[in-house]
């Protein structure tokens, strides 16, 4: 059975703090850039539906910080922060910070000295990337932060299993 997630309005989301002054992620459709979601402020709310932000990682070509209208459905409230105590395992989903912006990727090796390699299935590469530059990757799924699922790989009988364990914030 496929679940999609119910479409909230610009209201709903005005209504979890997403107004002037905070600080939210933005995503975007551009080639090159979708899966990736960008730390701003709101600097304005543009009628029902859109935004002008300004981003804290991105800059316009004159060295300023870049601001830009976005849509409501491009929005969504910086995440969490979750507790890995300073580890992360093999096969975490996480967001890797890389390029200005939040990347989801998949462990694929711990290292020496908290540095982690991670696998990103967008674009079939593997990076290395110090602890800090990393967090577990979370979901806005109807208002709530949302973890995603775990795999595990039992090797004594050979076979993968799912298990989603969905922790709603």
């Amino acid at each position: 059975m496929l679940l999609t997630p119910n479409v909230k309005s610009v209201e709903t989301v005005k209504g979890k703090g997403i107004g002037v002054g905070a600080i939210v992620e933005v995503s975007s459709d551009e080639d090159g850039f979708s899966g990736a979601w960008f730390a701003a402020t709101v600097v304005e709310a543009l009628g029902k539906d859109k935004f002008l932000v300004e981003y804290h990682d991105l800059l316009a070509d004159d060295d300023s910080q870049l601001r830009e209208e976005i849509d409501a459905l491009h929005i969504r409230p910086h995440p969490l922060d979750t507790d890995v105590d300073g580890q992360f395992s093999i096969l975490d989903e996480v967001d890797a910070f890389y390029n200005d912006g939040w990347w989801v990727g998949v462990i694929s090796k711990a290292l020496a000295d908290s540095r982690y390699v991670v696998y990103f299935r967008s674009s079939n590469e593997e990076l290395e990337f110090e602890n800090s530059q990393l967090r577990l990757h979370q979901d806005w799924i109807g208002g709530k932060w949302v973890m995603p699922c775990k795999v595990w790989i039992f090797t004594a009988t050979l076979f993968t299993v799912k298990v989603c364990m969905l922790e709603l914030f």
